[in-house]
């Protein structure tokens, strides 16, 4: 794979170039100055920018205009001789430095391991991500179950390697997430020059993405590498069974030809964990007289206009719905049982202006740099700050100082959105910690509630009668229409399917129905050659892309499969022990950190209340994890023997 940082130059429209530079992240163009002009100066005042505030870009720095000036001016040049054919003054640089680097482009400090991390992103050897052949004995293929983002990631992987794949995809389209829902004001809350894939970058209209805008870039991806070609869509898998003799799946399905059982080596889940749709037990559900659907069904023709519409729920799908629909509504009823954190969203619906959507795309560099900021900004920064600190002083309402720093930010940027409605501030405002739940990002959640045609309800849906809706206070509220935004059930891994391992025993019993538990995410004992891709604590409970979380499971298949063949084995799975204790240590970890607060219940935790959906690593940790498999950690399967240890 080509180093980001060693790209080669290209025309460049020196015009359209200086408009850029002059409105380009300056953070961003320090680092390629570094880079490209070898002067580590850059890196020193009067250079360094100043911390950013929240999430912004921090474009300026926060510098005076002269530097600023300076900056862009020196960035322009080095640019043009770059594309004139001067080669990178420092093509490859050293994880130290890359830390130095990152340090200064945020103003703020990096942990000294994360260099490696970095280069990874830049794609600089020996660190850079791989897509490779591989030595596959004839007959070896695969089949990945979902054309969503993790499948068209294994199948990318797959194809480079030269495995035979096929995709099941339950729906008539790829896209996962992204083609089943289309509500309105539905899009991604990370940027998503960051939600993308590493091997597939892309020329983005906005910051952060809506539905239509991502549903067309990974449908493009898998057009790109042929991956509806080996797609059957429209099919449903019901059950997988291992077959211990001949150490192959049966994979049973049910499409538009009928039933039909498949054979494969491997077998990959790309369900994900946002697949099953959440519908509460509501009495009189039934009953009611209007549309009443999930938001996963939205329907295409549904008419708001001068309706009375009510929705249950108040996560991250209630935040971005109900903004997008109150002007359409004659009147809008929220029932938000519980109470969400939200940050400021300076970005929300902002395009990308086309002179920076140019530097981007004709310099790899900077969209490399700028990658790895957002990388930062959104994942690990803060990471330090879920931690519980033992003897912080108030631990029902924050788990640290800076943790209660948050709390006071974000209070007092609630109180000024709702303006004065400060009646609404003890309906809104939690009571736990920040980031105790997903940390939501707000796109006028909080101007929206406090409308006059809008009611908020902080109490659940107990019954409905006809039109009338109930509230567990005795309240009723009248309405045309009722939107369930109740989410999906994110600790029921693999329930859209039935999985049998080796010992003839599904996982859903092995699991206990909501207690997932696999290895790295991404292996369980008893289920050979099985790999589920965003599987149990691999998502992000601290923000960022769950793409490069599932870049780097592939990353984990494609070393365990490539060794496996090495060895001529049949099979692999992981041994028992490695698997538990690696779980002791996530659980532990969770233990210490803001998930597992008892002051409120989220979705990350299943009904005994461990954290299953998320993980409590920083993902510079997970990336090591994951950048090879050791064999002795697993069990080689052949026709007649079983190996553990592998010299």
């Amino acid at each position: 794979m080509d180093s980001k940082t060693e790209a080669k130059p290209v025309a460049i429209d020196q015009e359209l170039l200086a408009e850029a530079v002059e409105i380009a992240n300056i953070p961003t163009l320090l680092m390629l100055l570094v880079q490209m002009t070898g002067d580590l100066g850059w890196l020193q005042e009067p250079y360094k920018p100043r911390r950013a505030r929240g999430l912004e870009d921090n474009d300026t720095g926060s510098l005076p205009v002269t530097i600023q000036d300076e900056i862009r001016g020196a960035a322009l040049r080095a640019i043009l001789e770059w594309s004139e054919g001067k080669p990178l003054a420092i093509a490859k640089p050293d994880p130290k430095l890359l830390v130095q680097m990152l340090e200064t482009a945020m103003d703020e400090p990096v942990p000294e391991d994360y260099g490696e991390n970095i280069a990874a992103g830049l794609g600089l050897e020996p660190y850079a991500r791989e897509l490779k052949p591989i030595k596959i004995p004839q007959g070896f293929k695969a089949i990945i179950v979902g054309a969503g983002v993790s499948g068209i990631c294994a199948a990318v992987r797959f194809q480079a390697a030269g495995i035979p794949y096929t995709i099941i995809e339950k729906n008539p389209s790829v896209g996962g997430t992204w083609f089943e829902n289309q509500y309105p004001g539905c899009g991604v809350d990370t940027p998503n020059h960051l939600y993308s894939f590493s091997f597939a970058p892309n020329d983005w209209e906005h910051y952060f993405a809506l539905r239509d805008e991502l549903f067309d870039y990974f449908r493009r991806v898998a057009e790109d590498f042929n991956i509806p070609r080996q797609t059957m869509f429209e099919t449903k898998v019901e059950r997988a069974t291992w077959d211990k003799e001949k150490k192959q799946w049966h994979v049973e399905t049910h499409g538009p030809n009928g039933r039909e059982t498949l054979e494969a080596n491997i077998l990959i889940s790309g369900v994900g964990i946002l697949n099953t749709p959440l519908v509460p037990k509501i009495d009189g559900l039934a009953t009611f007289d209007g549309p009443a659907f999930h938001t996963a069904y939205w329907p295409e023709d549904l008419d708001m206009a001068g309706k009375k519409v009510a929705i249950v729920g108040n996560g991250a799908t209630a935040m971005q719905i109900v903004p997008a629909i109150v002007d359409d509504v004659a009147h809008l009823t929220v029932f938000a049982r519980s109470k969400q954190w939200a940050a400021p969203f300076p970005q929300f619906r902002k395009e990308v202006p086309d002179p920076v959507r140019y530097l981007l795309k004709t310099v790899p560099l900077y969209q490399a740099w700028y990658r790895q900021r957002l990388a930062w900004t959104f994942n690990d920064r803060i990471h330090p700050a879920l931690q519980r600190d033992p003897s912080w002083p108030d631990p029902e309402h924050s788990l640290n100082a800076t943790n209660d720093s948050h709390r006071r930010q974000f209070t007092e940027y609630v109180k000024a959105e709702l303006g004065d409605r400060q009646d609404l501030l003890e309906k809104v405002l939690p009571d736990y910690p920040p980031f105790g739940k997903r940390m939501l990002l707000d796109n006028g959640w909080y101007r929206t509630v406090a409308r006059d045609n809008v009611t908020l309800v902080t109490e659940r849906l107990s019954q409905v009668d006809g039109s009338t809706l109930t509230a567990s206070d005795g309240s009723t509220h009248q309405a045309d229409i009722l939107i369930l935004a109740t989410g999906f059930k994110a600790t029921s891994v693999l329930s859209s399917m039935e999985v049998v391992g080796s010992a003839g025993i599904p996982v859903a019993e092995i699991w206990n129905g909501d207690d997932a538990r696999a290895y790295l995410g991404t292996t369980v004992p008893g289920f050979p050659n099985m790999f589920t891709l965003l599987g149990p604590n691999v998502g992000l409970g601290h923000g960022g892309s769950i793409i490069s979380n599932i870049e780097n499971q592939m990353d984990y298949v494609m070393s365990i499969i490539e060794q496996m063949l090495e060895k001529d084995a049949l099979a692999i799975e992981v041994r028992q022990d490695v698997h538990d204790q690696y779980n002791e240590k996530v659980d532990a970890a969770h233990e210490k950190m803001v998930w597992t607060h008892p002051g409120m219940d989220n979705w990350y935790r299943n009904s005994k209340g461990r954290v299953v959906a998320i993980t409590p690593w920083r993902n510079d940790d997970f990336w090591r994890m994951t950048r090879k498999a050791d064999l002795k950690e697993y069990r080689l399967l052949t026709t007649t023997v079983e190996k553990s240890e592998i010299a």
